[in-house]
């Protein structure tokens, strides 16, 4: 007994020297990459309906066929399924499996509809948290959103927050989203795979006010497959064919996303790549700048002199449109608007007319001179030179007025 007693204790100080020393065999693994997949609506909210089918059918269908193909091809990632049946989940409840399992990327698969079912619309889009700049992207939201009236307590869940009203949607402008750039480089990348591998009509990257992604804490996307209420579109999402072809594609785009962007385990603090942008609509591109359209090279602040709002007073002024590159003063973008300003957020140059310290004049001067030009515009508020959230800014104008 005792020549095997002095082999094992030779042993555990051989593994015990090794951990000490960082070159212990059996090192702690690297963090797998995790990927939560949401399939939208279930149980007994059905989503879109179709002539044949169902959008929660179609969802099911299409996120399990992209699951599988994640967790057969990709040994470092793990899975997770807000719902792996005909459930209903609410949204919430999606954001927090998300949030719970520290998840590296969230993507939510639905789809799109038309009131008229005459319209021959098809396409697939998708979507990143944000501001909707056009009034289609704000009914895709009011749309999936909707689904919160089903639940019982959604006025404590949401905070109140109305889903059909279009006054609710401004919280997304003021929301920082750190995840922003990564989350619309791979709606690019996904956007790219339909239109390449699975042959569907390019829709395009957007932005909108989504509460399934607001909740969520990592790069999250929402993808629309395409119209269950285009009958040809709905046979292609309904067969077994259709349905793998849009998983595939959406897995190559989540392997180029993987490529350009590792997690964060693998990375050890490498900084971010740069930011990549989309804007609607879609910018101007790049060129040199004619006789009297030099291009605007002022520095990334807001105002040509000092930043506004640094005499201690909100400043209101009308932001107007949105690009990824700084456009030149001229610009045909401008609709004859001047003179424009710009304020750089997440990578995104966001330009703005007027400037005053009434907010009355601003309402006034966006009813009469932009609206008829900019039908999204909407006013925002700066102080001290940082955007602040205009409701406050509305109660501290008010305040300084009596």
């Amino acid at each position: 007994m005792k020549k095997p007693t002095a082999h094992i204790l030779r042993l555990l100080l051989a593994l015990l020297v090794a951990i000490i020393s960082g070159q212990a065999p059996l090192a702690a693994a690297k963090k797998p990459f995790v990927v939560v997949i949401d399939a939208g609506h279930g149980g007994h909210d059905p989503g879109a309906i179709g002539r044949k089918g169902k959008e929660k059918t179609i969802n099911l269908s299409v996120a399990l066929k992209l699951g599988r193909l994640i967790q057969a091809n990709c040994a470092d990632t793990r899975v997770v399924y807000t719902r792996s049946k005909d459930v209903f989940v609410p949204l919430h409840r999606r954001a927090e499996i998300a949030n719970g399992q520290k998840a590296d990327l969230f993507i939510s698969i639905h789809t799109n509809s038309l009131a008229s079912r005459k319209a021959q619309i098809n396409g697939a889009e998708t979507y990143t948290l944000g501001l909707h700049r056009t009034q289609d992207n704000l009914e895709v939201a009011k749309k999936e959103n909707s689904v919160i009236l089903i639940e019982d307590d959604y006025k404590q869940q949401y905070s109140g927050f109305n889903p059909n009203s279009s006054e609710s949607y401004i919280i997304f402008e003021f929301m920082q989203d750190k995840n922003m750039a990564q989350s619309v480089n791979l709606a690019k990348l996904i956007q790219q795979q339909f239109r390449t591998h699975a042959n569907r009509v390019d829709k395009g990257v957007h932005q909108a006010g989504f509460l399934v992604l607001r909740e969520t804490s990592m790069p999250s996307v929402l993808v629309e497959l395409g119209y269950i209420t285009n009958p040809r579109e709905e046979a292609f999402l309904l067969s077994e064919q259709g349905s793998a072809t849009m998983a595939k594609s959406i897995y190559q785009a989540f392997l180029k996303y993987r490529q350009l962007r590792p997690s964060a385990a693998e990375t050890e603090g490498e900084p971010a790549p740069p930011v990549v942008a989309v804007s609607e609509p879609a910018p101007e591109p790049p060129a040199a700048p004619s006789a009297g359209e030099e291009e605007d090279r002022r520095p990334d602040t807001i105002g040509a002199a000092a930043p506004p709002g640094t005499g201690g007073k909100p400043v209101f002024m009308i932001q107007i449109l949105t690009a990824d590159h700084k456009l030149p003063k001229q610009s045909r973008r401008f609709k004859g608007l001047a003179p424009v300003d710009y304020y750089q957020e997440n990578g995104i140059y966001k330009y703005v007319f007027g400037e005053d310290t009434d907010y009355n004049k601003v309402l006034r001067l966006k009813r009469t001179k932009v609206d008829a030009k900019f039908k999204d515009a909407f006013i925002i508020a700066f102080k001290n030179g940082e955007k602040m959230n205009i409701n406050q800014a509305i109660r501290e104008f008010k305040r300084n007025k009596k």
